[in-house]
């Protein structure tokens, strides 16, 4: 009688094991039907970095580098000054046009109504707003000096001072084959002098268009630029530090300073 009884429970164990197992075949089988194994999808995207400050001809580059897009079909839509630099990732097929107007886009949603209404109050018009943050994103570096700059060629344009901006030169001369640049390094005296709306040196006001693409910081150093700073010069150094005077001679002592 014992051993029946014994047989009867390793029976019945055996059953709980053999039950078991089946069971938690069964559960990966339907598992492997319900959740298939994802199979690799093709890249279809390409990130794209562009950096503030460039020229539409520089992003016209990048983009044909990145995406194949031939530079004159990109320049014959872009518009200088607002498309927007940021980093981007774009499909491999990206025409010129889905392109600008993404970059157009986005420039739209960042210099958005508040932004506009700040340079209004200080007596631009939002097509100034951007031509003047265009030559703060190339005189400065920092937010800081940004901010700076904005307020000093402010109060310059409000005193019908000349600007005397490097960037609108280098902007004028356009790319420099020696140094593979479309920014002058090192302007002559001959530089200073050239005839073009963009030398600030010789024309008051702003130039006609923006030189560059802006960052947002330098749309937002205009908007809280102060028109009423002492400061009338600045000057950056070989380390890119900014030096600010509230008279030429000033200017010049600083020039003799640090150069």
């Amino acid at each position: 009688m014992r051993k029946n009884s014994f047989r009867f429970v390793i029976l019945i164990i055996l059953f709980l094991f053999g039950a078991f197992f089946i069971l938690k075949g069964y559960k990966t089988f339907q598992n492997k039907l319900i959740t298939p194994t994802p199979t690799p999808t093709i890249e279809t995207q390409v990130k794209v970095t562009l950096l503030e400050g460039w020229r539409v001809e520089e992003m016209a580059a990048k983009l044909n580098k990145d995406l194949g897009i031939k530079n004159e079909d990109f320049l014959k839509i872009a518009k200088e000054g607002y498309m927007f630099p940021d980093t981007y990732f774009f499909d491999k097929e990206a025409s010129a046009s889905a392109v600008a107007k993404k970059l157009r886009t986005t420039f739209d949603l960042k210099y958005d109504d508040v932004l506009q209404a700040k340079i209004k109050k200080l007596g631009l018009t939002p097509t100034e707003g951007v031509i003047l943050a265009s030559i703060v994103e190339r005189e400065a570096r920092s937010n800081e000096a940004r901010r700076m700059v904005a307020s000093i060629l402010l109060r310059r344009f409000k005193i019908d001072m000349g600007l005397n901006v490097d960037a609108g030169i280098q902007y004028a001369l356009e790319y420099q084959a020696t140094e593979k640049s479309w920014w002058k390094r090192h302007l002559t005296k001959t530089d200073l002098k050239i005839n073009s709306l963009y030398n600030t040196y010789i024309h008051v006001g702003l130039p006609p268009t923006p030189i560059c693409n802006p960052s947002l910081s330098s749309l937002e150093a205009v908007a809280s630029a102060d028109p009423k700073t002492p400061y009338l010069y600045y000057y950056h150094d070989l380390e890119g530090v900014p030096h600010y005077a509230k008279t030429l001679e000033e200017h010049n002592q600083n020039i003799a300073n640090y150069l």
